[in-house]
């Protein structure tokens, strides 16, 4: 019924696992809200363009109050749904650690470092999820020589990706339109926060598909020491 037990107990995951799928969902109904306040001022910034009396001063300024503080919660939110993640994170990798018999590929600070270093961001933080995702997964470690050369996980990859994607978008974004002021340019920031936003949920729905899987993967495991040494 269960895989082989690890050598050593795990620790719980289940728990910290369901506080990272949970902000990481509440990330993204935060993102939806925001894109519609993105498409609000889009559209009264457009039909302001093409007949300033079409559009009530009153709906802008009401819409600039809602844009400021979307903003703000959504800062808010991501840093509570970062510390959620990063906490899963070091669960999980802890008990990777039990589970394999190779040392990880990085060393422990990686997990937050390997985040905001530039350049070997576009990488580590990859490799310290692969490794936890070979070390957890039932026969991944058995079929591989070692961490570094074990077969990739598919839903890593794609979350790996639309991460990378959606960083770039909205660090370029954020570039161009930081000091915009025209209002077609407040248009166009709009316009683009919503792609940024949807790039966004979708990546955030992957990270929720590799928490899922890589505690499912942790807790089998961790039931198969309950029963082998209750028998």
């Amino acid at each position: 019924m269960y895989p082989t037990p690890p050598p050593a107990p795990l620790q719980p995951i289940r728990g910290v696992g369901t506080a990272a799928v949970v902000m990481l969902a509440a990330d993204s109904v935060v993102c939806l809200m925001a894109s519609v306040i993105d498409a609000q001022r889009a559209v009264l910034v457009d039909r302001f363009l093409t007949d300033t009396n079409s559009v009530p001063i009153s709906d802008l300024e009401t819409n600039d109050v809602l844009y400021a503080a979307s903003g703000l919660v959504e800062t808010v939110v991501y840093v509570a749904t970062a510390v959620a993640f990063l906490v899963w994170l070091f669960r999980a990798r802890a008990n990777a650690e039990v589970l394999c018999p190779w040392p990880q590929r990085r060393a422990t600070p990686w997990l937050i470092f390997g985040w905001v270093v530039p350049i070997v961001n576009f990488w580590f933080p990859k490799q310290i999820v692969d490794d936890i995702w070979t070390s957890s997964k039932p026969g991944a470690v058995e079929e591989s020589g070692s961490l570094a050369t074990a077969r990739r996980s598919g839903l890593v990859w794609a979350w790996w990706l639309a991460w990378v994607v959606m960083t770039l978008v909205t660090r370029l974004v954020s570039r161009m339109y930081v000091d915009a002021e025209e209002l077609p340019e407040i248009r166009d920031a709009a316009v683009f926060d919503i792609v940024g936003n949807v790039l966004t949920i979708g990546t955030a729905a992957l990270a929720v598909a590799v928490v899922l899987a890589i505690t499912r993967f942790q807790e089998d495991r961790r039931q198969a020491a309950f029963w082998s040494y209750a028998a």
